[in-house]
């Protein structure tokens, strides 16, 4: 079998072709509240960020900083511990 001659055909994901372009980045999303908001008390905010399941919302489609969604989960599961939530 004979040696292949072209190698840079051969090579995929080396920065040339579709695809390899800059992305646009994801819009930040507008915070109206605090950390200080984010209390187990304050059932109406968290339930924003519930499904209809119960499952907490990923940081992925809640599009908050890493330290709010921390704070978001732990209060929502104070809430949920107290009965406040399900």
């Amino acid at each position: 079998m004979p040696r292949k001659t072209n190698i840079e055909k051969d090579r995929k994901g080396r920065g040339k072709g579709p695809g390899t372009e800059k992305r646009t980045p994801r819009p930040k999303p507008k915070i109206d509240f605090t950390v200080d908001a984010l209390d187990y008390k304050n059932v109406n905010l968290l339930r924003q960020f519930v499904t209809d399941q119960g499952r907490i919302l990923p940081r992925k489609y809640t599009g908050l900083p890493a330290h709010y969604q921390r704070a978001l989960n732990r209060s929502i599961k104070r809430a949920r511990q107290m009965l406040l939530m399900r």
